[in-house]
């Protein structure tokens, strides 16, 4: 079977699963099902087997162990296992919320849509809601009035979710700065108050704040954009997966993106560690010029890795922007067309609308929180590693991880 064989069976399959789920001659409908339908599920297919095929890679190649595992530090290896060691009443208590607040999340989506079909579109007098009767105005106000009362009952346990996600987090940095404090204060070697202090101050906060986030981000923003998903598809299965029709290339460029962005966040710390090192070793009364150069080479080598992290995140922001209000696009070429046909309502549609524009906020934290989760690990690893003695910062980050040798080509700059 030659490639124009198989090029035309594969037309055909998918002109028959198009004409199946989506009957329409317009050849503008046709086109954008087709993205819809078919280059969709296929993007997520590839995306599957190149995470497969890595997978296996990283497992044939026989992936060492963590290097940290069997470091002398007072933090254990595990971080989750930290985390849940000392926090798991509140990480229960935010697991509950965050399951509570789902129901309530469907409640806002749905109550809309019978606002617009139910009262606002009947031209009967009278509607009958569980055997009751109400005129349209009642019924209004009713549906009114559980739309403001389901908002409020949601903000309520969001507000509840972040008041004990932010005790947990504050309880934790007071934990963790103790313990490396403790743990520098108690070294054989111990190193100068200078390169500690960016430690306890800078690099425990974003591992502390994590805490909050590590159980509960997975299951309150997977679960929002499950319920929001599972609302698209009870209206229409094709507006559904039209609001998936562009979640591969976020998959796929966002998390690369902000990898970039994680690792030059973490140039910056190591930077600052060595900007306390060259200002503790700088004496106003010393005629040398030689440590005030290395503290205005410093400020100008973090001014650059700061505006080049400035430079990634606001395209990433436009990306993301982009793609958020490209979506609508299918929606109002496939919804408007089922409107006209008169296979969908006009509240569904526009409570599809106004579901979307929730959706892209949950699928932006998951996207966030795996890069969140990549860069904690390695700033934890990298404590540990300061706390056992194995990570010099005089030596490693002045000398190598932030000398110019290190920086990008277009960061190499500032220096002279």
């Amino acid at each position: 079977m030659n490639a124009a064989i198989l090029q035309d069976r594969i037309h055909q399959l998918s002109d028959w699963i198009i004409t199946s789920v989506f009957p329409s001659s317009h050849w503008w409908m046709h086109f954008v099902v087709h993205v819809v339908l078919v280059a969709m599920p296929v993007a997520f297919l590839a995306l599957l087997l190149v995470w497969a095929v890595g997978l296996a890679r990283r497992r044939l190649a026989g992936r060492p162990a963590a290097p940290s595992a069997d470091l002398r530090s007072p933090l254990p290896a595990n971080l989750f296992g930290y985390i849940l060691k000392h926090t798991r009443r509140q990480q229960l208590i935010l697991l509950m919320g965050a399951l509570a607040s789902l129901p309530l999340l469907y409640a806002v989506l749905e109550l809309p849509k019978q606002i617009i079909n139910r009262a606002l579109s009947t031209e009967a007098e009278a509607v009958s809601v569980l055997g009751v009767a109400m005129a349209s105005y009642e019924l209004l106000f009713a549906l009114c009035a559980l739309y403001l009362a389901a908002v409020l009952a949601s903000g309520g346990v969001k507000y509840g979710i972040n008041l004990v996600k932010g005790h947990l987090a504050e309880g934790m940095t007071r934990r963790m700065r103790f313990a490396v404090f403790q743990a520098w204060s108690r070294g054989a070697k111990p190193c100068a108050p200078a390169q500690i202090i960016p430690v306890l101050v800078q690099e425990v906060d974003p591992i502390a704040g994590f805490a909050g986030e590590a159980f509960l981000t997975p299951a309150f923003e997977g679960g929002t954009f499950l319920t929001i998903l599972v609302f698209m598809v009870l209206q229409n299965p094709v507006l559904g997966a039209a609001a998936m029709t562009l979640v591969p290339i976020q998959i796929a460029l966002i998390p690369r993106l902000q990898r970039r962005v994680s690792a030059l966040a973490r140039q910056r710390s190591r930077e600052m560690r060595a900007f306390g090192v060259a200002v503790a070793d700088a004496d106003p009364r010393s005629q040398d010029p030689h440590p005030v150069l290395a503290v205005s080479r410093s400020l100008r080598r973090a001014q650059t890795i700061r505006l080049e992290i400035y430079r990634r995140k606001f395209f990433i922001k436009s990306l993301n922007n982009f793609i958020t209000h490209l979506t609508p696009f299918f929606f109002y070429s496939i919804g408007g067309y089922l409107v006209i046909e008169e296979r969908l309502s006009l509240g569904a549609l526009v409570a599809v609308l106004a579901a979307h524009k929730d959706m892209s906020a949950p699928l932006r934290e998951l996207l966030g929180y795996y890069q969140t989760m990549d860069d904690v690990r390695v700033r934890y690893d990298d404590i540990r590693r300061f706390l056992a003695g194995q990570n010099e910062p005089a030596a490693a980050d002045t000398a190598g991880a932030v000398g110019e040798d290190s920086l990008p080509h277009n960061l190499r700059r500032g220096a002279a």
